[in-house]
């Protein structure tokens, strides 16, 4: 268990306002957590302080080498007045899953959670309350050795930063558009594409770009082998609903293993749904377009929770997902994990931990 230093700012930021639009990822809390790593002594030092710049050199490993791993998670404030989390335990998995495919030291899960914990807790007044709001978080750790030299750092440095947020796409539950990229690729199978580091998503810019300038909200990126298999979303996990099946990419190494898509997996075996975690090949996904067996397609993450697709593109090939609208399935499974993670429903899976 770690022996957490808290030092509280002296000079607290304004709040937002009730209400106020808040975005996503622009606003930061009072306070952040931060530990050190040295090869030898391991990690020390943990405290909670105020937010601000850090100091590195010039020279850092990171800048130079991208030896880097982030998380994602939120925090919910429910009727009651708690603060929950959903799932902890499962990003500090994902984390030091990422951290040995990176040559990061391993946090203990039990450290990471404390953490989270930690700093959330200093900050709870910052977790907003108006419906569809949390409290994002976002634990990372960088390399910090001043050294040019490929090799992994001897120095680390780990955090933990928050930040109050609304939806994360500004059209909330409406549902978006999904380019299919068939020039550009992502990640392979003996890479980095299952780690959850900042060279996958600088590796997505250019067609995330060229999808925006197109009019859609996101890329689903095929494999970059044969580029004929679908992996997953930008910032998300992607489901369809087949003929009644529920259907998604298989684990493969080169697909982020979602936790919001374990849980959606999970509800819907349990709701009595078949599902497939397989190959899809993007022409079986067209003809099932064109046919009318594509019932429902919807994106998992944790930012965005659950959010529907109402249409595809693939190269010059547009269709519609069923009304266009969102699926009866996909508002289930929204409203299920919400309800979980905001304590207005049963938890029978002890998902939710309260801080």
């Amino acid at each position: 268990m770690l022996n957490i230093r808290i030092e509280k700012t002296q000079n607290p930021k304004a709040k937002p306002e009730k209400g106020a639009p808040l975005g996503f990822g622009h606003i930061f809390t009072d306070h952040m957590f931060v530990m050190n790593y040295e090869e030898g002594k391991g990690w020390f030092d943990p405290r909670v302080v105020p937010f601000e710049n850090i100091s590195l050199s010039p020279a850092s490993m990171v800048f130079h080498y991208g030896q880097e791993m982030f998380e994602g998670l939120k925090a919910y404030k429910g009727e009651d007045g708690q603060i929950y989390l959903f799932r902890p335990e499962m990003n500090a998995k994902r984390a030091n899953a990422s951290n040995e495919r990176l040559c990061i030291p391993e946090i203990p899960e039990e450290d990471f959670v404390q953490a989270v914990k930690a700093v959330v807790d200093v900050d709870r007044d910052w977790v907003p309350e108006e419906a569809g709001t949390s409290l994002y978080i976002r634990p990372f750790v960088i390399a910090t050795d001043n050294f040019l030299g490929v090799a992994p750092s001897k120095t680390y440095l780990f955090m933990v930063i928050l930040s109050p947020s609304g939806a994360y796409y500004a059209s909330g539950l409406a549902p978006v558009g999904i380019w299919i990229e068939d020039e550009y690729v992502r990640a392979v199978k003996g890479g980095i594409g299952y780690a959850k580091t900042g060279g996958n998503y600088a590796a997505s810019l250019a067609a995330q770009v060229k999808a925006h300038d197109g009019g859609y909200s996101q890329v689903l990126w095929l494999d970059g082998v044969e580029r004929k298999y679908i992996e997953e979303v930008g910032a998300m996990n992607i489901v369809f609903k087949i003929s009644g099946k529920i259907v998604t990419p298989a684990l493969n190494g080169s697909i982020l293993p979602g936790i919001t898509r374990n849980s959606v997996l999970k509800l819907c075996r349990d709701w009595g749904y078949e599902v497939e975690e397989r190959k899809i090949s993007v022409d079986e996904l067209v003809e099932a377009a064109h046919n009318g067996t594509l019932e429902e397609v919807f994106g998992t993450g944790t930012a965005a929770v659950v959010s529907p697709v109402g249409k595809l593109r693939y190269k010059d090939d547009v269709f519609a997902i069923g009304d266009g609208g969102i699926g009866e399935l996909t508002q289930k499974l929204y409203d299920e994990i919400t309800g979980i993670q905001w304590g207005k429903k049963a938890d029978p899976y002890g998902w939710r931990q309260t801080v």
